[in-house]
């Protein structure tokens, strides 16, 4: 038996970030999740790592993480590889930040993004992270697409 969720590929380290509850808000141009409030979202760790640096700046400052517990966060988010569904996320509320948001709240949104320069984005709430019993691998895709999930494979 399996179950049909849909699923949304994600670049390192962001994958691993939202499957071990440290990114709790995703951000897209556009409102890609907002159809799927509600809903379960498979997580697929895409092979190509995100570029740039600025999720290290948040981990570090803004969550007062040290190198060990980052480079922990790094390894954790490795134990499937890449190119593989890896867990799933209850996707909560779209909103779009707004261009000139108060500037806590604007420091909270990052630090829950894990990523600075959110002004003008659609952010989704993403909770209840939980990886699968193991990896399920899997070609990505753009966008939201559906895949099939054995059910002994989940949580």
């Amino acid at each position: 038996m399996s179950v049909q969720v849909a699923c949304l590929s994600f670049r390192q380290p962001y994958a691993g970030l939202v499957l071990d509850g440290v990114k709790t808000v995703e951000s897209r141009w556009r409102p890609l999740l907002a159809p799927l409030e509600s809903r379960t979202l498979a997580v697929h760790v895409a092979q190509r790592d995100w570029e740039g640096e600025e999720w290290r700046a948040v981990l570090s400052d803004a969550l007062g993480m040290n190198r060990p517990q980052i480079e922990a966060l790094l390894e954790s988010a490795e134990r499937f590889g890449r190119g593989v569904v890896a867990g799933l996320v209850d996707v909560g509320g779209t909103w779009l930040c707004p261009a000139s948001p108060p500037e806590e709240e604007l420091r909270q949104l990052e630090r829950s993004a894990v990523l600075i320069g959110l002004e003008g984005k659609h952010l989704t709430r993403l909770t209840n992270p939980r990886w699968l019993q193991a990896p399920l691998p899997a070609r990505g895709c753009r966008d939201v697409w559906t895949v099939e999930i054995p059910t002994h494979l989940l949580p």
